[in-house]
């Protein structure tokens, strides 16, 4: 059985303001169900392991995200997240990072998980990520001394959905910014329409509206 390992944020609010943050549930909730229904499985890791905070849950008008907010195995995953140190790489054919804001204040900058991810990718590893989660591509480095997206194409939740969003003037830093500098090339469509960008086994997703496909491009990956 394939599996998957979902490094999520210990951190629980929006930058250093007291407003509840952590990981959008929704970029977890809509890919797990992709994974869940290709038979593939899945662990959920941390920092620091524990529970993992998560904002996003109210599932009005979200079925996807009601039913997997409500399904035991996921439940059980959010409330005792495996620390870093727990983890053995070679146990997982892919890593995905879903989004939230948290993650700019703890995965955008931690080297333990990186290191692993470089390991991982230059094991013949896929990585994913969605809307913020490509925050926690920027410090993989890997052994030639190259970024991981030095020579990508890669997309994120953009300037603008920053801006509709309200969020512009309260994160941590401008995540399109610090991607555009760092990638061969950095991707986006209008705000909140879907988009995907494969560019070998990196596959990253701009926003919310991009999960399920990020799912659906991780799941497929891991087919073939």
């Amino acid at each position: 059985m394939k599996k998957v390992l979902i490094p999520v944020t210990n951190h629980a609010t929006l930058g250093e303001t007291d407003q509840a943050n952590g990981t959008y549930a929704p970029e977890l909730t809509h890919v797990v169900h992709v994974l869940k229904a290709q038979g593939i499985a899945f662990d959920l890791a941390s920092p620091s392991g524990g529970q993992a905070p998560l904002y996003g849950t109210d599932t009005e008008g979200d079925e996807v995200n009601q039913q997997m907010l409500a399904d035991t195995e996921l439940q059980a995953k959010v409330a005792n997240t495996l620390s870093v140190s727990e983890l053995d790489i070679s146990d997982y054919d892919a890593i995905f990072y879903p989004g939230g804001f948290g993650l700019l204040s703890d995965l955008a900058t931690d080297s333990q998980f990186a290191e692993l991810a470089a390991t991982h990718y230059e094991a013949g590893g896929v990585i994913a990520a969605v809307c913020h989660g490509p925050a926690a591509l920027l410090p993989i480095t890997l052994s030639n001394g190259d970024a991981l997206i030095a020579d990508k194409s890669v997309t994120c939740f953009t300037r603008e959905e920053e801006i509709d969003f309200g969020t512009i003037n309260d994160i941590p830093f401008l995540l399109e910014e610090a991607i555009a500098r760092k990638a061969a090339q950095y991707r986006k469509v209008q705000p909140w329409q879907e988009l995907v960008i494969e560019d070998a086994r990196l596959i990253t997703g701009q926003n919310p509206a991009s999960a399920h496909a990020v799912g659906m491009a991780l799941a497929k990956h891991l087919a073939q």
